[in-house]
This record gives C-alpha cells, sequence and structure tokens, in this order.
C-alpha cells in the first residue's frame, strides 16, 4: 500500500541517453516523500490510500528556481526602463530602506503562491530578515535553500547573524529547508569580509550563495581597480573551494571558464534572461559554461527586474536567446533546454540526487500540466510544448515531498486572498522613495 499513485500520466522522464523524454500512460507511484517507482498503467486497484487520476496531464519534475529574492514582489513595477546603476541607486535600494521583518513575511508568501501556481517547487532565495522567509516556507509546504544576504559595511556582527539563521534554520521543515551563507557580491564585500563568510560557510557544512561578474562592467572595474575578475576574487577568498552557487555571472570572460571548469564538481550558475534583457546586462555564457562541466540553472531573480516569479517563461527566453546568441538554431535542443531546466537546475544547487528528475528513489516533488488547451493543440511533440508554448496556468496540481500542496488549481496550504489582502496594506509606506536612505550604493 503505497501513500500516492499518480495514475495514467504522460511522464518526463531521463531517456537512455539522461536527457530527458516522454514516457506515455504511466503510473507513478509514491511512499512518503519518496518516488518508488514509474511504470506503465495498469487499473487503479487500491495500491495507494490516495489517487489522482491524471488521464492525458503530463507529470514533470517540480521546477526549480535557482536564484530570487522572492519578497521583492512587493516592489513589482516599481522600476522600469532605467539602467542597472539607476536600477540600483535610484529605485531598488532606496526602496529596500522601507522594509521591515513581517514585510519579507508576506512578501514570501505572495511569491510562494505565485511560485506554486507556476509549477516551482524549490527556490533558492538570497534576501534579507530570512528567518520570516523560512516562516512562509514551512507553511507553504515547498522546498527552499535560503541565503540572508548580507554586505560588508553592515559589519562582522551582521554576518555572524546570518550564520545564526543558516545554522538555526539548515534542514528544517522536514528536510524541506536547506541554507547558505549569503554575502551579497565582491563589490559589496571586500575579502576579509568573504574570507569570515567562508569560515562560517565550513565551519557549518554549508555553501555560499552569491552574485558575482554579475555584467561586464562589473568585471571591467574589478579588472581596472584590482587586476583581477570577481570571479577570481571567488577563488582568491576560498569561495570557490565550498559548494558555491553564483548569480547571473553575464560578465563571465573566457579565462573565468577555464578557472571555473577547476571546481565544476562543486559550482553552479543562475541564469535569469528576462532581468538581463530588462536591464541590458548581456548573457551568461551558457554554452561555453556547460561545455567545461560547469552546470547552469534557471532563474528569475526578483520581480523588480523581472517582474513575474515564470520559470517556463525564462526556460522560453534561455533556449531562443541562446539560438539568436550563436547565430545558430540547431543549438540548445529541446532535449538540453529542459535538461538545464530540471536536472541541470538541481545540480547547480547541489541537489541532483534529490531533485530534478522523475526516478524512483528521489523526492516526490511532481508537477502536473493539463495539455488540453488550445495553445497546445494539436499536440505533435510534448517536449517542444514544454519549452516553448506552456504557460504558467497549464500546471494543475503541485506536489513536493510527496505532499500535494496544490490540486486542480486550488491551493491548499495558503490563502491567496488574505496574503494579497495583508501586502497591500503596506504599500504606501513601502513605495517610498528617497535616494538619500538607500541601504547601498551600486558603484561596482
Amino acid at each position: 500500500m503505497y501513500d500516492l499513485l499518480i495514475h495514467n500520466c504522460h511522464a518526463l522522464v531521463p531517456g537512455s541517453d539522461g536527457l530527458p523524454t516522454v514516457q506515455r500512460n504511466q503510473d507513478i507511484l509514491i511512499d512518503g516523500n519518496q518516488i518508488v517507482a514509474i511504470q506503465p498503467a495498469i487499473p487503479a486497484d487500491g495500491r495507494a490510500r490516495e489517487v489522482i487520476v491524471a488521464d492525458g496531464l503530463l507529470a514533470m519534475p517540480g521546477l526549480i528556481n535557482t536564484h530570487a529574492h522572492v519578497p521583492m514582489v512587493i516592489f513589482r513595477g516599481l522600476a522600469e526602463d532605467v539602467s542597472i546603476e539607476r536600477w540600483f541607486n535610484e529605485f531598488m535600494w532606496p526602496l529596500e530602506s522601507n522594509l521591515q521583518p513581517e514585510d519579507v513575511y508576506w512578501g514570501m508568501l505572495l511569491g510562494l503562491v505565485e511560485m506554486i501556481e507556476s509549477g516551482v517547487t524549490t527556490v533558492a532565495d538570497h534576501y534579507f530578515f530570512m528567518d520570516h522567509a523560512a516562516r512562509a516556507v514551512q507553511q507553504a509546504g515547498t522546498r527552499a535553500a535560503l541565503g540572508w544576504a548580507v554586505f560588508a559595511d553592515r559589519g562582522y556582527a551582521a554576518l555572524d547573524e546570518t550564520a545564526v539563521f543558516a545554522e538555526r534554520w539548515h534542514g528544517q521543515a522536514d528536510g524541506r529547508i536547506t541554507t547558505w551563507l549569503a554575502p551579497h557580491a565582491p563589490y559589496t564585500c571586500d575579502d576579509d569580509f568573504l574570507r569570515a563568510a567562508v569560515g562560517h560557510a565550513r565551519r557549518l557544512g554549508l555553501g555560499i550563495h552569491i552574485h558575482a561578474a554579475e555584467e561586464i562592467g562589473q568585471t571591467r572595474a574589478s579588472l581596472a581597480k584590482r587586476g583581477i575578475t570577481p570571479i577570481k576574487v571567488l577563488e582568491e577568498t576560498g569561495i570557490l573551494a565550498g559548494r558555491t552557487l553564483i548569480a547571473h555571472g553575464c560578465g563571465i570572460l573566457p579565462e573565468d571558464i577555464n578557472l571555473l571548469a577547476r571546481y565544476a564538481d562543486h559550482v553552479g550558475v543562475a541564469h535569469a534572461p528576462k532581468t538581463y534583457l530588462k536591464l541590458g546586462m548581456g548573457l551568461t555564457p551558457i554554452l561555453p559554461l556547460r561545455r567545461a562541466g560547469i552546470e547552469v540553472g534557471l532563474a528569475t531573480d526578483g520581480a523588480v527586474s523581472n517582474n513575474t516569479l515564470d520559470i517556463f517563461e525564462s526556460l522560453r527566453l534561455m533556449a531562443m536567446l541562446q539560438k539568436h546568441e550563436a547565430r545558430n538554431p540547431e543549438v540548445m535542443t529541446i532535449p538540453q533546454a529542459l535538461d538545464l531546466a530540471t536536472r541541470g537546475s538541481a545540480a547547480a544547487l547541489g541537489m541532483a540526487n534529490q531533485i530534478g528528475r522523475l526516478s524512483p528513489g528521489l523526492l516526490a516533488d511532481i508537477i502536473l500540466l493539463d495539455l488540453s488547451g488550445s495553445h497546445y493543440q494539436p499536440l505533435h511533440s510534448l517536449t517542444a510544448s514544454l519549452v516553448y508554448n506552456t504557460r504558467a496556468s497549464d500546471v494543475q496540481t503541485v506536489i513536493v515531498d510527496g505532499q500535494v500542496i496544490m490540486r486542480d488549481r486550488r491551493l491548499l496550504t495558503l490563502n491567496k486572498t488574505e496574503i494579497i489582502a495583508e501586502v497591500q496594506k503596506s504599500m504606501a509606506r513601502l513605495t517610498q522613495r528617497i535616494p538619500e536612505k538607500r541601504i547601498q550604493v551600486y558603484n561596482p
């Protein structure tokens, strides 16, 4: 007797070459929080305590957002059509001076609603007041890798506080919450501060989630001031010696890729293409990184630079932009794009042996998609549809750790109406923008 049976679905599973492929009319058997078996469908004859009849639905691994600032949804739409320098100095960092801890709680809940409804089951989040974000994740039933962002000018006591958070929450919520150290970036954290973060990470056995070489201007500034790139700074301060998640990397140079290749078994890069397009940042060099064995995962970044937390949108943009940049429509094939969005994103977080694939023994983080919409018809290729025409609203059911948290578009763990109402209460205070009150200065 299994705990859950997903009956007669089509399933996106690893093929003989390891790349995702579709097996039709399958049963997925789940016991506790793990996938036990994926096999051809047979009558649902009392094998499970709960049965989800999934005729015609597609089951795939829950999506993974490898870099976000989820509570930023409370500032959505407040920094548009500006350069990256103005985005930080005149908009985002002044706005964030208004933040209070409860804003992060309600903003995190609102972002989790959006992500659950669009099939995101895991997020690597990098923000402030992260105890409150962790409370929200615990309530939502999702999975998260959380890091409390910190700047060097906040001092070592602030860094210590983020380490206390990381120790307190790692492994909580039945293992659904893991933690990272999260110094903001090499240009906002001096070398000694980064080394201190490494010391905490080593002591706790955790990784470091950090922005680095976000765009080419940062790399050029680092070369002008120090003679080395931001990626080289990560090496010299010891960050790359342990598990590392690098956000963005649009300013990664060929010599940086050669350097990162030495650490490829434990370093990942998060790619958020919509942010890069909106802010004119360039693109992460995905193809060279993957050729060097460095895992790249999909991300949204925050909703102030992306406007949504929709990984299907990131997937579609990523695949098309790689073809555009290479001037070659044969690169970033559909199976490769799906691999990056699933297994690759899990690997970027160091979680490839837990999530990112529908395979026996892995955690049961699964989403079910309704394929009946007119935008799918005629349905010649399920995999092409996943990359190029799936909408967030096609996600019907979401399962995390073996538990159903959304069924037939109905949220089971969160009250969306209440959350939106609570967020709205603080809008007058949160939208005040006084540049002199900014929490940091963008000056790479």
